[in-house]
């Protein structure tokens, strides 16, 4: 992963909704809005103005660019709260979405990212963070428990290895997904058709040439 680009934290949390739209929003830079994207543009637009504050003693950070080395990701998550502790501060970070909470992780898995890059560059245990949900107009505190990072690691292997072979996955039906995605159009997981056989071979053997020795 190291001689890559590093890994975009959203993309993370496109890969576990569907690999194929993380491929395609990531590496053929193809988008779309709908009513769902547009809304979620609108929350994010207070936090990307960056800046910080202090909150009943909690410094609140806006924008600060997160990388981890040692797992080549990067991005801008939306706040990072700094809650005092005795001897120092620990990291807490808050992404915004809109909506309410969705059946599946993909939300979690890019707090949980997010977190494990502020672990890297502080030295600090980051033992949870939130979700902000527009629909609800609630926090949801996320645990970063052994499967959450079981989980958030194994999508940036799988995400690395699609983007190492600059391929696009090929598309898996799923209807409920599908439907609430803005890239439908584009995708056309209906008609495209490529061998998805042959993809997964090819997946297969450039994860096993990664992990040859030079």
């Amino acid at each position: 992963m190291s001689d890559m680009e590093p890994l975009p934290l959203s993309a993370l949390q496109h890969a576990v909704y569907c690999l194929r739209q993380a491929a395609l929003i990531h590496l053929e830079r193809i988008w779309a809005d709908n009513r769902f994207t547009a809304e979620g543009h609108v929350m994010h637009a207070v936090a990307d103005k960056g800046g910080g504050r202090k909150v009943r003693g909690t410094r609140r950070v806006m924008s600060l660019p997160l990388a981890s080395r040692a797992l080549n990701i990067g991005g801008v998550p939306d706040v990072v709260e700094f809650i005092p502790v005795a001897g120092g501060e620990t990291p807490f970070p808050v992404e915004f979405k809109r909506g309410k909470p969705k059946l599946h992780r993909a939300d979690e898995v890019q707090l949980c990212a997010q977190a494990l890059c502020l672990e890297e560059m502080t030295g600090v245990s980051v033992p949870e963070g939130a979700l902000f949900y527009g629909e609800t107009r609630r926090r949801v505190v996320v645990p970063f428990d052994d499967e959450l990072r079981r989980l958030t690691l194994d999508t940036i292997a799988a995400l690395a290895v699609v983007f190492s072979s600059g391929e696009t996955p090929p598309p898996t039906r799923h209807r409920q997904r599908c439907r609430a995605c803005s890239l439908l159009p584009l995708c056309r997981p209906d008609t495209v058709a490529r061998p998805v056989r042959a993809w997964r071979r090819r997946m297969v053997e450039a994860s096993l040439e990664e992990k040859r020795p030079a």
